[in-house]
């Protein structure tokens, strides 16, 4: 018998009364050359216009609120390639208390500036050889503080899931209906909180996750119907979605309420940045667009109504975005 999820849609609708305030309403965007180029209606969620560039800073600050104030001057330790490292400085910086982030010695510069000009220490590691995960629990139990991770948390899934709870509002105030909605995903934890949300307020809607090639994990794990692995050696351009396997708390969820899974090559989310610049006048990071990349491949199911896409950040180094966009 399947357990039942970690999180609840009331769960995610009382992170959206905690984060109210903080977070930032991001807007749902539409564009006709877009609707042309899908023959429909498409709606873009730019959480890249969110605090620190990212839909991060939802799950972050509502996981460090929750921190009792006794224990708050001990801070947080976390582990991330930039985007959760930023939410989670961001978030501790509102708080008062210190933050600790473990990343990966190849983590973009602008992600590990940002971070630190947050306010947060940084950690790093070699992807290779050490354990990010090991480092964060040991530094935490040192320090006495509380181990943020990056999308393997209830309360972080459900700060996420805030994101789907206003792409359905804002649908609805523009007089469409979901057909399907498309999101970015690593570990999982957006991709979990936003289905929790749009399968309760749209339980026609149909969700996919979208992943690189290489790091196809959710893909193959729903289709197997067990967590799979990330193959040893895997790379991609995408560095916010390299998430070994799906979470232990974020994959039954998506078992559950995903319609499937999608994935896009490192060329096809080129590809889609460049659209976004160009097209769109968007800057997206290479992990923030394997969902539109997905959308103008035609990967997804057709479905009735409009289709949502999630541009979930906007982090990436200038030099590497001045390349792409040379192409």
């Amino acid at each position: 018998m399947e357990s039942a999820p970690c999180i609840s849609f009331d769960d995610v609708k009382e992170a959206a009364a905690r984060l109210k305030g903080h977070a930032l309403r991001t807007p749902l965007l539409r564009s006709a050359a877009l609707d042309a180029l899908a023959g429909g209606p498409v709606l873009l969620k730019v959480e890249a216009l969110q605090h620190t560039g990212s839909f991060k800073f939802r799950g972050a600050f509502n996981r460090l609120s929750r921190i009792a104030e006794g224990d708050r001057p001990r801070g947080v330790v976390a582990w991330s390639s930039g985007n959760h490292a930023q939410g989670v400085a961001a978030a501790a910086a509102r708080l008062g208390m210190p933050a600790t982030i473990v990343m990966p010695a190849d983590a973009p510069r602008i992600k590990v500036e940002n971070t630190r000009a947050l306010g947060a220490e940084v950690v790093f590691y070699d992807r290779e050889t050490e354990s990010r995960e090991d480092i964060a629990t040991a530094l935490a139990e040192a320090r006495g503080a509380v181990l943020v991770p990056s999308f393997d948390d209830p309360h972080v899934i459900a700060g996420q899931g805030t994101a789907g709870i206003e792409i359905v509002e804002q649908a609805g105030a523009q007089g469409l209906a979901l057909g399907r909605v498309l999101v970015c995903c690593g570990g999982g934890g957006l991709t979990a909180g936003i289905a929790t949300a749009v399968h309760a307020l749209s339980p026609g809607t149909a969700v996919y996750s979208v992943e690189p090639e290489s790091f196809d994990d959710t893909a193959r794990s729903l289709a197997s119907g067990r967590p799979e692995a990330v193959v040893p050696g895997a790379r991609s351009i995408c560095d916010a979605l390299l998430a070994p396997m799906p979470g232990a708390l974020t994959f039954p969820i998506n078992r559950r309420l995903l319609a499937g899974g999608l994935s896009v090559s490192d060329e096809e989310v080129r590809a889609a940045m460049r659209f976004a610049f160009g097209t769109l006048k968007l800057v997206v990071e290479p992990g923030g667009a394997v969902a539109l990349a997905a959308l103008l491949q035609g990967r997804a199911p057709a479905a009735q109504g409009a289709t949502a896409v999630v541009i979930s950040g906007g982090n990436v180094d200038p030099g590497a975005y001045a390349a792409v966009l040379a192409g």
